[in-house]
Parts: structure tokens; C-alpha cells; sequence
């Protein structure tokens, strides 16, 4: 959609071509956060940004540099400008919505008023007056070549001629298959995996590049976030409250620390999941946190979880270790450990911060599996340049495909 603006606004004629029965895709589904440094609304706020250098350095040192730096800088140096473009063509973003992103320290996270929702209506909103043609419900067939120049697509039937096209659907979380080929961690837990973007994204850009002989980047790349087994409901923060233990009855990690992080170390375990504990008194005085909601976890619905056996109960922590299939002088001594930095108001092992920490100390005891199964986004896509230009397996440009 920002493509067909940006192409509009310079005179060209643009056909956009969307499979579902309205423009949008995951975007409108999302938080609608814009990551950037520099821009009008942090100086509104009064952030002191040191600067797009050093969000590029954040940005790669958390991907551990497994990312294209030159498409991570560009992406960087050019974010700013595009946030003020959705400013001026109506997303409103407020102050009090800028906030620390992920891991960062910096308020670089713009959320815009009305989530995605909000951004995807305003681009659309911005065709206006332009030479923007949209067809709906329709997915693009196959590529139209002169030689090797990409010249166009066939569309319900119909070729059409272009100068250029560009591919804009590379999402297959909703592809079953092509899960299992290109991202199998989004697909070891079978049918408890779920996902949260449009169901109309299947990776068609995806074949739609390889027959301009693409060449795909890494495979195995995404988000999962984590869900717990008595309920299926999006909840990517889980309270920090809870007691994390392995399938050795042992801590490791602070329960509480940001859910992208938390997800690749549960996925990390050797069964790829871990056991969320806790006592009654904590299910009893369960309540939604007004920064991390989370409405599943309330007093009623642990109880039902319980008494359906969705949810592990027992009287003993040696009864519940059994129902985890865990060493139970292990889980025990785990959470006596625990217990005694509760009282203390100091996590020596984790260091998780006072107002997190609660007693695993009055029966009965309840665990829930916690998995890394909901499929947020994935992350293998045609290889492109600085430019976006679809690349070959000669790292050479595909002919007038470009990928956005």
C-alpha cells in the first residue's frame, strides 16, 4: 500500500491487487507500532534520541547480526522520514503512546491511535485524487516475462503489462506447508500452533519470486510467542508473577522479562516448553496488570482450567512434579529456594524485580504448560538489495520485480 502511494504521488499509474476482500493484510490486525529515532513526536516528548547510528547498532547487536546490515541501515536512516509521511496523511500518534520498544532504552516505539488499523485506513485514504486502482479478492496467478525482464501478471485471467512490479506478500504463517518447509519451529507443535496474522498470507510472493529465479534468505526465521495450554487466546505478555521451571524442575530465567526474548529461550529447552507455577493464594488474587494484560489468567477461569485438566493441580509440589513428569526433590528444592527470595524481596538467581515476586507456598499447586505456538510473523523472504530489488543466485537483479 505505501509502495502504491509512493509510485502514485510520482505519476505512475498503480494496479494493486489484494487477496482478501479488503486492503490491510496483518498490518490492520497488528498494535500498529512504528520503530524510529529522530522524529517530531520524540522531540514533542522531550526524548533525547542519541541517534539512527545508534538505533542501526541496537538493531543488529539484538538480532545477533544474522540480519542484511545494509537493509537493516537503510531501514534505519529512512524510518523517521516515513513516519512523518504517515503524520501528515493522518495517523495519529500521541506522546503518551511513545514508549521503550522490545529490549531498547530508548522511547522509539510509536503507537499509532487505532492500531495498524489506523495506519493501513490512512494510506488507503491517501489514493485519493491518485491513479490507484485496487482489485479485491483476487490473487495474482503467475509472472509475465520479455526474456528475463519481469513485464507483468496474469490476474483472473487476464494479463497485465507493467514497468515494474512489486511484491508485497511474503507472510506464509497461514500456509501449513510452507511452515514446515521454511519455518519448522512455527511447526513442531502441530496443531497447537496458531496463527495471529491475516489467513489470506500463504507466501505467494514467495513462488511468485522463484519464478523470476529469487533466491530465498535463511530459513527458520520468525516470531513465535508464547501460549499456555488451558487457553488459546493472543496473551504475548504472561504475568511476570508466575514461576518458570524446565522439565528438570530448575528456574531459568526472569519470568518476567520481554515475551520475544522469553519465547526463543523457552523454544530453546530440550522439550520446547516450560511449566508456568504457581500456588492458590496466587490464584485467588490474580487480576490483570494494566500494563501487561492478561485476561486469562483470572481466579474463575484457573478454577474451570483446573477442573477441566487443562490445567496441572495437585496438593503436594511431589504430586504435582509427577503430573510434569520431573524429578520431584528437584521441583521441591526449586521452590523452596524461590520461596525464601520472596520473602527476602530479592531474586538471587534472576534477579526479577520485587513486585513480581510471590509465594509458591499454599496448596493446592497449579502448572500450565507454556509453549513458544502462537506464530506471530515469519521471516523468510526473497533476497533483496538496499533498493529492494529481488535478487538472483547471482546476488544479481531479477528484472523489474521488486519486493516491498
Amino acid at each position: 500500500m505505501a509502495a502504491c502511494a509512493a509510485a502514485s504521488e510520482q505519476g505512475a499509474r498503480v494496479l494493486l491487487i489484494e487477496a482478501a476482500p479488503r486492503t490491510g493484510g496483518s498490518t490492520a490486525l497488528s498494535g500498529g507500532v512504528f520503530y524510529a529515532a529522530g522524529t517530531s513526536l520524540q522531540a514533542e516528548a522531550g526524548v533525547v534520541d542519541p541517534g539512527t547510528e545508534n538505533m542501526y547498532h541496537y538493531y543488529m547487536a539484538l538480532n545477533q547480526f544474522k540480519l542484511e546490515a545494509s537493509l537493516v541501515r537503510r531501514l534505519c536512516y529512512e524510518a523517521a522520514a516515513n513516519f512523518e509521511w504517515l503524520r501528515r496523511i493522518g495517523v495519529e500518534f500521541r506522546v503518551e503512546d511513545l514508549y521503550c520498544a522490545g529490549v531498547d532504552k530508548v522511547r522509539r516505539g510509536h503507537r499509532a491511535m487505532g492500531g495498524g488499523a489506523a495506519i493501513t485506513d490512512a494510506i488507503e485514504g491517501s489514493f485519493g485524487g491518485l491513479a490507484v486502482d485496487a482489485l479485491v479478492n483476487t490473487r495474482v496467478e503467475r509472472l509475465l516475462f520479455n526474456g528475463d525482464r519481469v513485464t507483468g501478471v496474469s490476474v483472473a485471467g487476464t494479463e497485465v503489462t507493467a514497468n515494474a512490479v512489486v511484491i508485497a506478500t511474503g507472510g506464509f504463517g497461514a500456509n501449513t506447508s510452507k511452515l514446515a518447509e521454511l519455518y519448522p519451529d512455527a511447526a513442531q507443535h502441530g496443531s497447537l500452533h496458531w496463527y495471529i496474522g491475516a489467513k489470506t498470507c500463504r507466501g505467494d510472493g514467495l513462488d511468485l519470486g522463484k519464478q523470476a529465479g529469487a533466491v530465498l534468505t535463511r530459513h527458520n526465521r520468525g516470531l513465535l510467542l508464547l501460549s499456555p495450554n488451558f487457553h488459546a487466546d493472543l496473551e504475548p505478555y504472561l504475568p511476570g508473577w508466575l514461576m518458570f521451571v524446565n522439565a528438570d524442575g530448575q528456574r531459568f530465567i526472569d519470568e518476567s522479562v520481554e515475551y520475544s526474548v522469553l519465547s526463543s529461550v523457552v523454544n530453546d529447552l530440550p522439550r520446547r516448553e516450560c511449566y508456568a507455577l504457581f500456588d492458590e493464594d496466587a490464584r485467588l488474587g490474580s487480576r490483570v496488570s494494566a500494563y501487561r494484560p492478561a485476561p486469562s489468567w483470572t481466579a474463575d477461569r484457573l478454577q474451570q482450567s483446573a477442573a477441566d485438566g487443562t490445567l496441572f493441580c495437585a496438593p503436594t509440589l511431589e504430586g504435582l512434579a509427577g503430573l510434569l513428569d520431573m524429578p520431584p526433590s528437584a521441583l521441591v528444592a526449586t521452590v523452596e529456594r524461590y520461596n525464601h527470595d520472596v520473602r527476602k524481596g530479592f531474586d538471587q538467581g534472576f534477579f526479577k524485580a520485587e513486585d513480581m515476586l510471590r509465594l509458591v507456598a499454599k496448596p493446592p499447586f497449579y502448572a500450565a504448560v507454556v509453549r513458544a505456538s502462537v506464530i506471530c510473523w515469519t521471516g523468510v523472504g526473497l533476497k533483496i538489495d538496499s533498493n529492494a530489488h529481488v535478487l538472483d543466485v547471482r546476488n544479481a537483479d531479477s528484472g523489474s520485480l521488486c519486493c516491498g
